[in-house]
């Protein structure tokens, strides 16, 4: 369906959705019991973490930012998701559209900015245990968070006002979600620039993070090979979290950039969806979940 160059965009067809009948609330029920979770099991984390003053620590601290941008993240994407599930007419209006596309990624980029910092935070725990409370104080910790959340919102406020600049000459989305990319790719006007900053603005997104995390880990490991057999539980222990979490999210964000970029149509229609959706929705349970279990001071309050 094609626009006038000098109409407005009003909505945009979501393509992606299927007929399936009376389907659809199971559909619905499953989505809505896997939302209810991830707000039920994140926000009860963020509650334990803000009353106990013993899990007043750094670590816990980046923790309780990741489960709020779990709970950010979701938010984007799952009550829409409900609305377009019993939908007949799977439309979204073109503010809503993007709004949910500066939340998406916005919650990309400060999910992989707060994993790197964590990964900094276990490298200082694990190499300097006498001085790890002396070099990251309370204080810089809450700058550290706020940065990570005005940075990546900034950075991405910016790819947004060059989408919405665009003149778009047509509105069907072949997703089940508003990605900026295919918006993009239905512009008619000059993308240059949007294509340019998007290189660079996928680079730093990979490389911001990516850099600290390979930085603290191949210290770690130094330390976990020559030291004493303690030494080296007490690292697993407090990385394997890190690590699962972030690879996980990694996988997630690959398939999803892949999927945007490149013609699966060897893939089934059913699973590309579930994988579409894999970056938000099992990351956003897995964390709590992960932590919560294996952890053992936030497990030990919330037996209290």
């Amino acid at each position: 369906m094609l626009n006038s160059s000098s109409s407005p965009l009003i909505y945009f067809i979501l393509g992606a959705y299927v007929d399936v009948g009376s389907l659809r609330y199971l559909y619905f029920m499953i989505t809505a019991v896997l939302y209810f979770l991830i707000l039920t099991v994140n926000t009860l984390l963020i509650v334990v973490i803000c009353v106990n003053r013993s899990l007043h620590e750094p670590m816990y601290m980046f923790l309780c930012s990741l489960f709020v941008n779990e709970l950010y993240g979701s938010s984007g994407l799952f009550p829409f998701l409900l609305v377009q599930i019993l939908s007949d007419v799977h439309i979204i209006s073109a503010p809503l559209c993007f709004l949910q596309i500066f939340c998406l990624y916005s919650y990309v980029h400060v999910e992989f900015c707060n994993l790197a910092v964590m990964s900094y935070d276990r490298y200082l725990a694990i190499c300097f245990p006498l001085q790890y409370h002396i070099i990251l104080t309370h204080y810089k910790v809450i700058v550290f968070i706020v940065l990570i959340w005005l940075y990546s919102f900034a950075k991405f406020l910016i790819t947004l006002l060059l989408t919405v600049r665009l003149t778009l000459c047509g509105n069907v989305l072949n997703s089940t979600f508003c990605r900026n990319y295919l918006v993009v790719n239905l512009a008619c006007s000059d993308t240059r620039l949007n294509n340019i900053y998007g290189l660079f603005g996928t680079a730093v997104t990979v490389l911001v993070p990516l850099l600290p995390i390979l930085y603290s880990y191949t210290k770690i490991l130094r330390v976990v090979l020559s030291g004493s057999k303690q030494t080296r539980q007490k690292a697993i222990s407090t990385c394997m979290p890190h690590l699962a979490s972030l690879l996980n999210f990694s996988f997630g964000c690959l398939f999803e950039s892949l999927q945007s970029r490149f013609d699966m149509v060897t893939i089934p229609n059913g699973l590309q969806i579930i994988m579409s959706l894999y970056f938000v929705i099992l990351q956003a349970l897995l964390n709590p979940i992960m932590y919560g279990m294996k952890l053992t001071k936030i497990r030990n309050a919330l037996n209290k």
